[in-house]
């Protein structure tokens, strides 16, 4: 480049101008910038390096007098910002789901949280998780959602709880109990009477849980969320302030928020409420409707996708590290609070997962990998260093040393050395329920009047001829004569030939819940099993037996006694299939990969490790150490469709 021109010693006008008009731009007046409605441009670019932060003595255990929360500030010639007791505060949060990793596991990945740079730990809470039936709560076990927090606060993070009642993040129903459905009346996600009797009943149970681990009652909770995206949803303008009102008469103070969509933020947010945002990358256009709404307070990214979640059929999700770093930096430069979503995913045991429904409905994975920044075993990966040499170049003092990997196993292949089906397990169930019309499994009266919630219903019944069977079964039921497959009925094709037949035969509909809708206004009709009657050749079929099959772990207890049947070679199914693990004096983490298997669920000493199914992505299961015991532990497959050669341990997860 060449010289810069050499001043002039005479004042032109427009020199006097810029003279006289400087006091104003420096004040703020200055004319309209390229990005007026973002209000984190409107100021001159700012320098690449921003400051450092020394926050060794703002984390719960070191900060003992508190005054003041989070609370917002600001100062001329820059954005408004988070402050901590009076220290400037940037919220670097990551989420990790207590219910999504193992027990045993929680220290090891909060530990990793904290040694990567972040100083706040996500969570929601799973509403259909810890009320399974009206007026039963489990904060038990890897549901004892105290001790995440306060183990949290002892590695030395703060923590922002998104208690919902609705929280999405993919789970069955989004994390709202199946007995809702159970009243025709009832509305979800307003303030219809029966769904707010609901919501009231499960925070008198929820929120004094909670409520002393808040900042100022010396607990480590720094802000709540007021439910999750209600924009999109946005049925009822009254309920999210009757929600606030419901956290705040039960002692939820301090720092409260609302999380939505970049475009639906004006929908969703409260008056009087911090307004977030969720976004998969850092775009100038993205913050112009939450410049509208919230211009003079801080921006916090609530969830910031590094990755995405993963459906049967289709290919695994990824983000590249380069997507993410870019992101990140912006963030860090234009003084962006953000959470990092996931930062670990951790798994869909059982059978939380969600489902979407677009051009068809698709269930989650029991993977809810993520492509995070830890896997879903709590590996390390090129997102989490990349993260860590960015905190690093922010913060004063060094970071914790990372800890140690999490160590695998691979164990001598599995021996599946019996198997019983699905026809002679049937009297180790409850007793099944007689009805004159088929009942969804919601509606069952079973579980203390609270239906079913997960697994599978068999409903049997008698026929005495052929011809054209129409049902719907949701999400997706194999047909059967006795013991005859007969073929697959969906939610969308709903009709198949019963062939001829010279007397009586049993006709038999196994329907599997593949997981409830998670977003959208269909979470509303999203009851499983045969929905409405079911015909042949357009006339209803009536007296019913219906069997639940919940598959817990009481009845896997009951299933020992049963008179199991030696493999031999490729078994009928559907069919639970019995083998043993050795897992040596110490067990540690494994995969299972399935060989030859179609789909079905995999037990564990009783604990369901999730489903599987050959259509992929996921290939294998993840089977964490803690739920080993040294020695002999007893596996057990569910398969649907067909047997397969092989169950074998391996190392490395895959997708």
């Amino acid at each position: 480049m060449g010289s810069p021109p050499r001043s002039s010693p005479r004042l032109s006008w427009r020199r006097v101008l810029c003279v006289l008009f400087l006091p104003f731009v420096s004040s703020g007046f200055a004319p309209p910038a390229k990005y007026r409605n973002n209000f984190i441009f409107e100021r001159r670019k700012l320098p690449p390096n921003p400051r450092r932060f020394d926050w060794s003595h703002l984390t719960p255990r070191e900060l003992k007098n508190r005054s003041q929360g989070i609370q917002t500030e600001e100062r001329a010639g820059r954005n408004p910002y988070f402050t901590l007791e009076g220290h400037e505060f940037l919220i670097l949060g990551g989420s990790v789901h207590y219910f999504r990793v193992p027990r045993a596991s929680w220290r090891d990945r909060l530990l990793k949280l904290r040694a990567c740079g972040f100083n706040t730990v996500t969570t929601y809470v799973p509403w259909n998780l810890h009320e399974p039936e009206r007026g039963t709560f489990d904060f038990s076990g890897n549901l004892d959602l105290e001790a995440f927090i306060l183990l949290a606060e002892e590695v030395g993070l703060w923590v922002i709880l998104r208690p919902g009642p609705y929280i999405c993040s993919e789970m069955d129903l989004g994390g709202l109990p199946s007995w809702l459905l159970q009243d025709p009346t009832s509305q979800l996600r307003t303030t219809n009477r029966s769904f707010v009797n609901a919501v009231n009943k499960y925070f008198d149970h929820l929120i004094p849980r909670v409520a002393l681990l808040q900042y100022l009652q010396g607990g480590p909770i720094i802000a709540v969320q007021v439910e999750n995206e209600y924009g999109f949803f946005y049925k009822d303008e009254a309920y999210m302030p009757y929600l606030l009102q419901a956290l705040q008469q039960r002692g939820i103070g301090g720092l409260l928020l609302t999380a939505d969509s970049t475009e639906e933020v004006m929908r969703g947010h409260i008056k009087g409420v911090l307004a977030s945002i969720n976004m998969k990358g850092f775009k100038v256009d993205s913050f112009k409707h939450l410049y509208k709404l919230q211009r003079h307070k801080p921006i916090l990214i609530m969830e910031f996708w590094v990755g995405w979640f993963d459906t049967w059929g289709i290919d695994h999700r990824v983000m590249g590290v380069n997507e993410v770093e870019k992101s990140v930096s912006e963030f860090i430069r234009y003084g962006i609070s953000f959470n990092v979503y996931m930062f670990h995913g951790g798994t869909n045991f059982g059978f939380m997962n969600g489902a979407t429904s677009f051009e068809k409905h698709r269930g989650v994975t029991t993977s809810y990998d993520y492509d995070a920044v830890l896997t879903e075993a709590g590996d390390y990966t090129a997102k989490y260093f990349m993260l860590r040499s960015l905190f690093e170049s922010i913060l004063v003092r060094p970071l914790p040393p990372v800890p140690s990997p999490t160590p695998k196993a691979v164990y001598p292949s599995l021996k599946l050395s019996h198997y019983l089906p699905l026809w002679e397990a049937l009297p180790y169930l409850q007793r099944p329920v007689t009805s004159n019309v088929p009942i969804n499994m919601e509606n069952l009266p079973i579980n203390n009047g609270n239906g079913q919630s997960f697994g599978f219903v068999l409903y049997e019944m008698t026929i005495c001829s052929g011809g054209r069977l129409h049902a719907n079964a949701q999400d997706e039921a194999q047909v059967f004569l006795n013991e005859t497959s007969l073929g697959i009925l969906t939610d969308v094709y709903r009709d198949i030939d019963i062939p001829p037949i010279t007397e009586c035969q049993l006709l038999r509909i196994l329907v599997e819940n593949q997981g409830r809708v998670n977003f959208s206004w269909k979470i509303q009709n999203q009851r499983k099993g045969l929905i409405g009657p079911v015909t042949l050749d357009k006339i209803p079929l009536n007296w019913f037996t219906i069997y639940s099959l919940e598959l817990k772990t009481q009845f896997f207890k009951k299933l020992r006694s049963a008179r199991w049947r030696p493999l031999g070679g490729p078994s009928s199914s559907p069919a639970f299939h019995l083998g043993t693990l050795m897992a040596g004096s110490s067990p540690q983490d494994t995969f299972l990969q399935l060989l030859g298997w179609n789909r079905g669920c995999v037990f564990i000493n009783g604990r369901n490790l999730g489903r599987y199914w050959n259509i992929g992505p996921q290939e294998a299961l993840y089977l964490p150490g803690s739920w080993l015991q040294p020695g002999t532990n007893e596996i057990v497959l569910f398969e649907k469709e067909k047997s397969g050669s092989g169950v074998y341990s391996t190392d490395v997860r895959s997708l």
